[in-house]
């Protein structure tokens, strides 16, 4: 195989092991908890904000939950069964999000599994900063976390995709559909699956009522938390909002204070938009202008592009560039069931009532939308994530009846 390691111990990655870890080890959850207070030091933070969320993920607490419900200590105290790992666990991540790939791999190692990470060679900046923390972490780690869980870089080699899908008991593939697809044609043993995160598609709905009812505070609070969703990873992250509902009616007012608000916001966070993107932004505009789906575009800046919408069916749900906002008025939550398919996955939101949420949340009825979290949650990861329980994903369960 010719494969880069990044972390982990160099050998045959398909070779059998005779380490054995258990689900909620402790070798891994105190690796792990140091690995948090690394990437939660006030240097990094600072200049890697994601990695910030990402500590906060892995600190003890909240280890300590993932592993109570990875052992169902509630649901199954009373009865004969026994929670183990799955076994051998293949991650594919996608290269446009630096860290998604450290949330599943982290959850898997708790569950006690042996991983193989797969790191794109294009993967850079917060990706590497965790690269760092993980082999600083390790070398005063116990060595079997090091001989469990590797990390790796290889080209686009079918020979190593394959090996590794044939020793895995779940492959987990993140990226395109295309991307699912091509992992697919590697065939994996008959008692293995797949865990897939296709293309997905995210919203924005805002309140016109609630954004008036707000307190100056309040709006630009959301706003703050708006541009997070968007800004960070170039608005390319599954869960990165999009397409901009006003709710409500009679939003212009409404839009143009968010937009004001919103150029503040990035002016202050220091994000800039290169200009190649900006000419990419306004193509992609004027192409959605040229197919009847925008009917005005409003460029007020190269880091925001802000299109108007002809109706709620003309929501692109691919990827126009960065800070591109296209904006369309729906008279209320329930108006958008029928837009909403399964390629949806996150909607945030921002001034609407828990009964307006529910109300929206049932009537999907598991036609689309894995997650409805307010403005400022949207790329915040959790351990149910595209409708998948990965607590329960990633172990197996033995019943014993003495």
């Amino acid at each position: 195989m010719n494969v880069t390691f990044r972390f982990g111990v160099p050998g045959d990655l398909t070779a059998p092991s005779a380490d054995r870890l258990t689900v909620g080890d402790p070798r891994v959850v105190d690796f792990l908890a140091k690995l948090a207070r690394r990437l939660l030091a006030p240097a990094v933070a600072r200049k890697h904000p994601e990695l910030g969320s990402l500590g906060y993920f892995l600190r003890p607490a909240e280890l300590s939950r993932a592993v109570a419900k990875m052992r169902r200590d509630d649901a199954l105290a009373n009865a004969q069964v026994i929670v183990s790992p799955r076994g051998n666990v293949f991650h594919l991540p996608p290269a446009n999000v630096d860290t998604i790939f450290v949330y599943s791999w982290a959850l898997s190692a708790l569950a006690g599994n042996h991983n193989v990470v797969r790191i794109s060679s294009r993967s850079a900046g917060a990706a590497e900063v965790i690269l760092e923390a993980l082999d600083a972490v390790a070398a005063e780690a116990d060595p079997i976390v090091a001989r469990t869980q590797r990390m790796v870089t290889y080209g686009r080699d079918d020979a190593v995709t394959g090996a590794l899908s044939k020793w895995a008991d779940l492959r987990v593939i993140w990226g395109g559909d295309a991307a699912v697809d091509t992992i697919r044609k590697q065939p994996l043993r008959p008692s293995a699956r797949d865990l897939t995160f296709p293309d997905r598609t995210s919203w924005a709905v805002l309140s016109t009522a609630g954004w008036r009812a707000a307190d100056p505070a309040a709006r630009r609070a959301a706003v703050v938390g708006f541009a997070n969703d968007a800004y960070w990873f170039d608005q390319a992250a599954c869960s990165s909002p999009r397409t901009v509902f006003l709710v409500g009616g009679d939003g212009d007012d409404v839009r143009a204070e968010f937009l004001a608000l919103l150029l503040e916001v990035v002016d202050a966070r220091g994000w800039v938009v290169d200009p190649a993107m900006a000419v990419e932004k306004r193509v992609n505009a004027y192409g959605l202008a040229a197919i009847g789906a925008a009917g005005a575009l409003d460029f007020p800046d190269n880091r925001i592009t802000a299109l108007t919408l002809t109706g709620t069916e003309a929501a692109p749900r691919r990827w126009i560039g960065a800070g591109a906002f296209p904006f369309a008025e729906v008279g209320s939550l329930l108006d958008l069931v029928p837009a909403m398919n399964r390629q949806d996955q996150t909607v945030s939101h921002f001034g609407f009532t828990p009964a307006e949420l529910q109300a929206f949340a049932t009537e999907l009825g598991g036609r689309g939308v894995d997650r409805i979290v307010p403005f400022g949650s949207a790329l915040t990861f959790g351990a149910i994530w595209d409708g998948y329980d990965l607590p329960s994903e990633f172990t197996r369960l033995t019943v014993l009846q003495p």
